[in-house]
């Protein structure tokens, strides 16, 4: 049985749909079966696994609002054993669509509950907002990625992410786990990062992953190819952290 992880963090900027892209591209490599479940109208990590989305008949939007089949929305990407379900904009308005729906938080739950058996892994990409279809994507998963940016404002929100996992466990999903923080755009020369790092690593200890995301160029240069960095370039800084974190997380679940 597969494990659902969605990456999660109301903060924008974090790098939450790059490390969503790279992580799973590095799960692929390491011969992993992953869907990758695009939960953002922005669809970024839809067009950053090369899916253009204006020529997508079904999308997560499909699934939630007009009862698509979930296996009917999957698109395989060019990559061996990495699929996506990809999004659309129109995932603006589902929140509202989904108001008078009984269950509503828990309706992405359901649509993925029956590929858990096809993959190893199945990543959600959740918009920086903590709305409805956020709270469908911590409901559905089993644990949960909180990438948190090496910058100033970096720990601002954190709490308020804290106490939203705290009320799904409680109310919706008492299996949620949090996997670990993953610290981002780290830059060793600069004294602000290793202080945050430091912070982080002393109030939250073991949930925090060896593995650090550095700032590199060729993470944000791979994305306007709509590649993944270990095809953009297998040697850069980025690759091998992803690669790294893959490694982690694999180690960590067996």
């Amino acid at each position: 049985m597969g494990k659902i992880i969605a990456l999660a963090n109301q903060k924008g900027g974090v790098g939450k749909t790059t490390t969503t892209i790279n992580l799973a591209a590095s799960l692929a490599a390491l011969e992993k079966t992953v869907l990758v479940v695009d939960a953002d109208p922005q669809a970024n990590a839809s067009s950053g696994l090369g899916v253009d989305v204006k020529k997508v008949d079904k999308t997560i939007y499909e699934c939630l609002i007009g009862s698509a089949n979930a296996k009917d929305a999957i698109v395989k990407t060019e990559f061996e054993r990495l699929d996506v379900i990809p999004s659309h904009i129109n995932l603006v308005g589902a929140e509202l669509e989904m108001l008078n729906i009984d269950n509503r938080e828990k309706m992405l739950a359901n649509v993925l509950r029956p590929l858990k058996d096809t993959y190893d892994y199945i990543l959600i990409d959740c918009s920086p907002s903590l709305g409805l279809i956020t709270v469908n994507a911590l409901t559905a998963a089993d644990s949960i990625i909180i990438p948190v940016q090496c910058e100033y404002f970096a720990l601002e929100g954190i709490s308020k992410l804290l106490n939203t996992i705290r009320i799904i466990k409680s109310k919706l999903n008492p299996e949620l786990e949090i996997e670990g923080f993953l610290l981002t755009m780290y830059d060793a020369r600069l004294r602000l990062a290793n202080n945050i790092y430091e912070e982080v690593k002393s109030h939250f200890q073991d949930l925090v992953f060896s593995t650090v995301i550095q700032r590199n160029i060729k993470l944000s240069e791979s994305q306007s190819y709509a590649q993944p960095v270990l095809v953009y370039d297998v040697a850069s800084r980025g690759a091998v952290n992803h690669m790294q974190l893959a490694k982690e997380l694999i180690e960590k679940n067996s």
